[in-house]
């Protein structure tokens, strides 16, 4: 549910796991990230096709990978990295959860770090930016739900205030002129 109701809140949750494809997809498909029309040849890749030589596909290369690939199995430390490098590029808000020191690059990489509380080794919360302290993905999109709310607060409240103290310098400068 909670990844229907990110997605629906215009987030694109993208799994990025050690797991063998298959079994990717079908952790995927449970959790709504893959939907039954779904691709999965388009939609889900094994991360050795990151780096098909032996080397990392070019920025441009890399990006059109990411941009529409939902699900990345069997990844290694560094191609968390280069995922959430290419994504960034692409002028994504990246948010990285990970439990483990295989996660921390990435985690300290992302704009937004996010460790397990609860199963997440000390490396990972140290290189994150908050900690998860029941470990649920739920948490997550109601603290963006409520991180949205206080924002529009904020807009509303600068905005009235912007349009109150622009009508007093406006009238002192009319004061002013007038002599």
């Amino acid at each position: 549910e909670s990844v229907l109701a990110a997605r629906g809140a215009g987030i694109r949750v993208v799994m990025i796991t050690g797991d063998y494809l298959k079994t990717a997809i079908a952790i995927a498909h449970n959790v709504n990230i893959l939907q039954p029309q779904d691709d999965e040849a388009t939609a889900a890749v094994d991360c050795a096709r990151l780096r098909p030589d032996g080397e990392y596909l070019s920025n441009p290369g890399m990006d059109q990978l990411t941009s529409s690939i939902r699900v990345f199995a069997r990844a290694k430390p560094e191609d968390k990295l280069e995922i959430v490098k290419s994504l960034q590029r692409q002028g994504a808000v990246t948010a990285m959860t990970g439990d483990g020191v295989n996660d921390a690059p990435a985690l300290n990489q992302a704009n937004i770090g996010v460790a397990m509380g609860i199963q997440g080794t000390e490396v990972a919360k140290g290189a994150s930016d908050m900690i998860l302290t029941d470990d649920n993905f739920c948490s997550i999109v109601a603290a963006v739900e409520k991180g949205r709310t206080i924002y529009a607060g904020i807009q509303k409240f600068v905005a009235f205030i912007m349009s109150v103290h622009i009508a007093e310098v406006m009238q002192i400068f009319f004061c002013i002129i007038c002599g």
